[in-house]
């Protein structure tokens, strides 16, 4: 359901807000380095991320990019609308245009309502829920 680079991105959040308490910004190749990503897509998912507002970046020698309070306080879903937009919760499981409840795909009730649980996850929780564990060492960013 989710792009592997939504899904990179998801991570990369995670990590920023894992540094929250410290104060700490953290570069590209820092982030890509901890959640064993190329540099060049932490790159350009880090412009998208900042311009949707998602998180923050400074530049110069102490720069890098960082999250606010507030934005530990956003829901999981405003990242996979940042990279994967908007339309994922809405597509049929098996890539048909003209799926719908009157003319369904094959899967479409049982893919609609996994997906509809994985959009609503995603819509309760929050950033800051997810780097908790991985702060406590509860749970991993790599494999």
């Amino acid at each position: 359901m989710l792009s592997s680079t939504c899904k990179t991105a998801i991570k990369a959040v995670i990590y920023l807000a894992s540094k929250f308490e410290s104060g700490e910004n953290a570069g590209i190749k820092e982030i890509a380095e901890f959640i064993d990503a190329s540099e060049h897509t932490i790159g350009k998912l880090m412009q998208t991320l900042v311009k949707q507002g998602v998180v923050n970046s400074v530049k110069g020698p102490s720069g890098g990019f960082y999250i606010s309070k507030e934005q530990r306080k956003q829901p999981i879903i405003n990242i996979v609308e940042a990279i994967d937009g908007k339309q994922l919760f809405k597509e049929c499981g098996l890539g048909l245009s003209k799926c719908s409840a009157s003319r369904p795909c094959p899967i479409h009730h049982d893919y609609k309502e996994a997906r509809d649980k994985v959009e609503k996850l995603f819509s309760t929780r929050k950033i800051a829920d997810l780097c908790e564990p991985v702060n406590d060492g509860l749970a991993y960013l790599i494999g």
